[in-house]
Order: structure tokens, then sequence, then C-alpha cells
């Protein structure tokens, strides 16, 4: 998308109010524009939603400050802006369409009956210093088409003309005063803006389609009109696909004319962008130690079942992963000083007296950090709804910074793509990460002495990774120790309550 500015449809009087782009979380200076909600010449009120971003954490939709019509786009979709730079234009102090006061041609036609939008429940905006506002959900107008401008405002009651002596009988011409129906919206093809200044045209489905599957549109073919097609997207996305996914690629023929390109260069930015630097930085600051044990977590196996067979908890996701987040909650009793994180500006240690559960969760957009607040306080299955909840609000593309603000303790789930271990990376300023492995059946020596005996176990990979600065050896070991007795023997949680 291109940036549009002040056109004929625009208003020529008015005061011109900037739209400067807030901060949408804590302290994060950029935002990238994803979709325009709004064009030059639409009518917006105070909260109207105008434009959704993405930030280094989550997607955004942002609600405009000021009341009036739109007269310019500043900035285009796709493009990276920094925390305050101005990113919309809007000219106040117009008299509404509804006065009868003639606004220009656009306002005009807006305040038709057959384009003016229905009053009813809409999104509120929840951005802070934004709150909702009473009569502010009503759907912002849609702009008419050029073609449907109605006759001069100074004549509104005219008559229609007579038709013309070479027009056909068939098909008398209108009255000028009649607006026509809007065109169904997919038929536009607008022209679309990559991030790396190519031009494409396409419909707007289609653009929105290759947003969501990660598909440059500058590298889609286009088509005989060069308008992109659906097909087309879809069918490199799948290409991208094969070629990224060793189980349904063959690397001999990835890249060949029949599978896609020979590279596919991804803009690193918003979530991946944040969670690069972020990686670098804990990796190339914090003196990371990691050590890691295998426990044979039967007991728990076999807890979980059982509860799973409770009619209080049928509705409740439990998992062996729900089991090591509590078991790490009840390790924290023993040792608080593994709840820490580090104020580089004080260069001081800070122990936290409240546990706040960050955990790894894949989505399309990459890897974000979903904290439970206060885990320690919470039971079994109470940390196992909250975990659910964030888990499907993530995937959904609707993690709020807030939501992903206070860890000070994070966990990993390798185990649920078949990995047995790894070694984790350190979230920037917090003390220790643990990463679990998938269980899996294993021979196990059990018992002692002539006892002793080799049977098949249920066995768990766990690693610690911790900040050496803050948790030495001894006490990282006696941590990680104390979390596997847990899920080794699920009774000795009841001696740590």
């Amino acid at each position: 998308m291109s940036v549009q500015t002040t056109g004929a449809s625009a208003p020529s009087h008015g005061t011109i109010e900037h739209y400067r782009l807030p901060d949408a979380g804590e302290g994060l200076t950029e935002a990238e524009v994803v979709t325009w909600r709004v064009a030059v010449g639409d009518t917006v009120e105070v909260n109207d939603i105008v434009v959704e971003v993405e930030t280094a954490k989550s997607l955004v939709e942002l609600p405009c400050p000021y009341a009036g019509v739109v007269a310019e786009l500043l900035v285009a979709e796709g493009a990276t802006v920094a925390v305050g730079t101005r990113i919309l234009a809007v000219r106040t102090g117009v008299a509404p369409p509804s006065a009868g006061v003639p606004v220009g041609p656009s306002a005009e036609t807006a305040a038709h009956p057959s384009t003016q939008a229905a009053a009813g429940a809409g999104r509120t905006a929840v951005l802070v210093g934004y709150g909702p506002a009473a009569g502010a959900t009503r759907r912002r107008l849609r702009r008419a088409p050029e073609a449907a401008t109605p006759a001069p405002a100074a004549a509104p009651a005219a008559p229609p003309a007579p038709a013309s002596t070479t027009a056909s009988t068939t098909a008398p011409t209108p009255p000028a005063t009649s607006a026509p129906t809007d065109p169904p919206e997919p038929e536009v093809v607008e022209q679309v803006v990559t991030g790396r200044g190519v031009k494409v045209l396409c419909k707007p489905p289609v653009r929105k389609l290759a947003r969501d599957l990660g598909v440059d549109l500058a590298q889609v073919p286009a088509g005989h009109d060069g308008v992109v097609t659906r097909d087309a997207v879809v069918l490199l996305a799948e290409q991208q696909a094969r070629a990224a996914d060793p189980d349904t690629a063959d690397w001999r023929t990835t890249g060949s004319p029949t599978t896609g390109p020979d590279e596919v260069r991804i803009p690193v930015r918003g979530v991946r962008k944040h969670t690069a630097e972020a990686m670098v930085a804990s990796a190339f600051t914090a003196p990371h130690v990691t050590e890691w044990v295998q426990v044979d977590v039967t007991e728990s196996v076999r807890l979980l079942e059982r509860l799973r067979t409770d009619r209080a908890l049928r509705e409740v996701r439990l998992s062996p992963f729900t089991l090591v987040a509590r078991a790490m909650c009840l390790g924290v009793r023993r040792h608080p000083m593994v709840n820490v994180s580090w104020d580089e500006a004080a260069q001081e240690i800070v122990v936290h007296g409240r546990v706040g559960l960050g955990f790894a969760a894949a989505t399309d957009r990459g890897l974000v950090v979903p904290v439970v607040p206060d885990a320690g306080a919470l039971d079994l299955p109470a940390l196992a709804s909250r975990v659910a909840e964030l888990v499907d609000v993530a995937r959904a593309g609707l993690l709020q910074p807030t939501q992903q603000a206070g860890c000070t303790l994070t966990v990993t789930n390798v185990g649920v793509f078949g990995v047995d271990g790894g070694t984790p990376i350190l979230p920037p300023g917090t003390g220790l990460i643990l990463a679990c492995g998938q269980v899996r059946r294993m021979p196990w020596v059990v018992g002692t002495g002539d006892a002793e005996q080799v049977v098949p176990r249920d066995v768990m990979t766990l690693a610690v990774s911790f900040d050496h600065r803050m948790i030495d050896g001894e006490l990282g070991s006696r941590y990680l120790a104390d979390v596997a007795r847990v899920l080794q023997d699920p009774g000795y949680a009841l001696a740590w309550v």
C-alpha cells in the first residue's frame, strides 16, 4: 500500500491534527504498520480503530484520538517507524455530514443513507490513555467510490435531467441524485508497496492472505493483467513450506524451477527481530551455565492418568509440562534465590518474592513468552488452566505486552517437538530457565543390591541454564535436583507445600 495523500475528496478547511505512533507497550521504541483501517476522505470519531501495528511483542489496534476527516496516511503498510513518528493526518473542526454542511464530495457521498455504517456493537479501544468513550462504538463511515459522486449541493432537489435522445430506451439513465450500491470491496485492486519498495497490484483479501502465510508479495508472479492472485500466493506458500520442511521436500530438488525460487529472504522484524536481539544480548552478557538430569517420571505419568479421570478436572489441560511448571514453583520455596533478576543500571541482584512464570510458546509470528503472574500461589489445576488460556491467546496473535511482562523464571517445553533436551538461553535479565524434553519409554535400573532389575520406565530429561553472576553451581544443582525429585516422586510435593 502506498502512502495516501490529501486529494479532492478531503475537505479544504478545518485544522490538521497529526496522530503520532504511541508507545503501545512497556518502553517499546518502534512498530510496523500492518493494516490501515481507514483511507483518505474517511470520517473518523474519537476511539475509532484506524490502524493495526505489530510491535516486538504483539499485534495492537490503535484508536484515533481525534474526530474529523482523514486527510493523509503518512506511513505505508509494511513500514517500521519509531514511536513518536507522525503516521496519520486528521482534519478536525469539520462539520459532520449529517449537519448539512458540505465538507467535500467524498464526505457528502458518505453522508448518504446508503453508505452510512449502521450503529451497533463495535470493538472497544484498550490502549492505555485512549480508554473507551461513550458513543464511540459506531463503525466508521465507508467512503463511496468516485463514480458515485452526486450532483452539486447547490441543487440537491433538482429533478432528474431528461434522457438523451441517443440513450437506450431499454436502460434509462438513473437520477443523478441516486447513489449506486458500493461495489464489493474484494474486487478493488490496490497498489501495495512491499517492505523492499516493490510495487505490487493485488486485492485486499489477497494482501491479507499473503501476510497471514508469511509470503512476500514481491516474489509472487503476477497474472496476465499484472494483478497478483490468491492462487499464486497459495502456490508460493506451499512451495516455500516444502522447501523448508525436510519431511515433505527432497533436498536434491529444493530450489529447482518445479519447487520455487533458489532462495527466500525473510525480513527480520516484529517478534522475530525482538527475539533475535534479546537472545544475542543475553548470550553475550550473561555467563550461562547449563546442567541436566534424566528423571524417571513414571509415577508422575500415572498421577496424570488418575487426575484426568477425575470428573472435576476433565476440562483442565493437564500434561507433563504442567507438572514440571508446578514442580519449579515448589522448588522456589526451597531455593528462593533462584527467583532473581539482574539490574544492569544499578548493578544489583533483585530477589523476587513472587514467581512470574514465563513459558516459551511457538506461534506463527515467532517465539513469545507469556507470563503467569504469581504462579507460586496457584495449585496445579489453576496453573494448568492459566497456561492453556495464555497459549490460546498467543496462538491467536492477541497476546498483549502486559501479558509478557514480569517474568522471573522461565520454562520451555522442547519435548512437544519430539526432542529429548537442549541448552536453553536465558531471557535477558532473568536468572534461570528450565527446558523439559519428551517423555520416553526407556530401560531403567530400579531397586538396590540384589533386588536390582532393568525395567521399562517413563523417562524425561531436564536441563537448566542459569546466570552464574547470580546463581552459583551449588544453588543451581540443588534446585534442579529438587525439581527432579518432585517429578520422580510427586509425594514430595505434599512435604514442600
